[in-house]
């Protein structure tokens, strides 16, 4: 079965850090550019980050950018999203999914994990 799953969502005092991982399963993630993307009620899914399928090359939105970094471990087939200086406007579900073009446009995306909770407050 195709799947990813993310982890590591929780709950974070603004300032504070969390690491949150993809995990593919059912296909190999080397071959797709990964992007992370959220969202809050009432407001469309929002780019945050991407990273390429071969040199990996790594894009983020600015509102991110200098805070969070994205990587790949190929060998254990999952990518990672490190969240640091967290702000409570970063607070979201936030999801990663597997597409072909670099981009953070979510249209551009075919499969999509569950999403997991990321709450900043103090």
């Amino acid at each position: 079965q195709v799947q990813l799953v993310e982890s590591g969502g929780g709950l974070v005092q603004p300032g504070g850090s969390l690491r949150l991982s993809c995990k593919a399963s059912g296909f190999n993630l080397d071959y797709y550019v990964i992007g992370w993307f959220r969202q809050v009620p009432g407001k469309e899914r929002e780019g945050v980050s991407c990273i390429g399928s071969t040199e990996g090359s790594t894009y983020y939105a600015e509102s991110v950018k200098g805070r969070f970094t994205i990587s790949r471990d190929n060998a254990k087939n999952t990518v990672y999203l490190q969240m640091n200086s967290l702000k409570p406007e970063d607070t979201a579900v936030y999801f990663c999914a597997t597409g072909s073009l670099f981009t953070i446009v979510a249209d551009a995306y075919v499969t999509w994990g569950q999403g997991t909770q990321v709450t900043v407050s103090s």
